[in-house]
């Protein structure tokens, strides 16, 4: 319940605090390529149910038809503002209405597509009994992933027997150990993080 309230509370906080920025930022997106605003994704939440994941769109239009990972942070789907909104991590803003309604979480294990889900086993499905969040032990070491996958030989393999694995560890780890003040240590270094870019 503690971590409800903080979630709640913060993300309404942090809704209106940057709603002025939020809608210059829909503004040059809309200025920048032809779209929407929005980037709409199904992804696997809490008690292994889909929901939609809600970013600025960074990439053009029909994108996703040319694959489902980004390799590299200069990926030539991905728009001029788009690589901006990436770097600072500005496009994950709008989850914090995946926070306000209850998909999400502050911090918790990133949710995966449906496609990856499948490649885990029965005692990896122990990290749906979180909600998913924005950030968290694993999102943290692997904050240049678009990297790594842009110099792996074959990045969908990579990414399915090499990243995945690790990352489900992180996440198991945080849930054996989860408590607000970590949440709140997490949040804390992925600011720093960010502002160091």
């Amino acid at each position: 319940m503690i971590k409800r309230s903080f979630d709640v509370v913060f993300s309404i906080v942090a809704l209106i605090t940057l709603s002025p920025i939020l809608f210059v930022i829909a503004i040059l997106i809309k200025m920048d390529s032809k779209g929407p605003v929005l980037f709409v994704q199904e992804r696997v939440g809490k008690n292994n149910k889909d929901f939609n994941i809600y970013k600025f769109r960074t990439m053009y239009e029909a994108s996703q038809t040319k694959g489902l990972l980004t390799l590299g942070n200069h990926d030539s789907r991905i728009t001029k503002i788009g690589y901006f909104l990436r770097r600072h991590k500005i496009d994950e803003f709008p989850q914090l209405i995946n926070i306000l309604i209850g998909d999400m979480s502050f911090v918790g294990p990133r949710p995966e597509l449906r496609h990856y889900v499948n490649f885990y086993n029965e005692e990896d499905h122990i990290i749906f009994s979180v909600r998913p969040g924005i950030t968290s032990l694993a999102s943290l070491k692997y904050r240049n992933e678009v990297e790594l996958l842009k110099a792996a030989e074959d990045p969908e393999s990579f990414f399915i027997n090499t990243i995945i694995p690790d990352k489900l560890k992180f996440n198991k780890e945080y849930i054996e150990k989860q408590s607000l003040l970590l949440d709140l240590k997490l949040i804390l270094i992925t600011i720093a993080k960010v502002w160091t870019k």
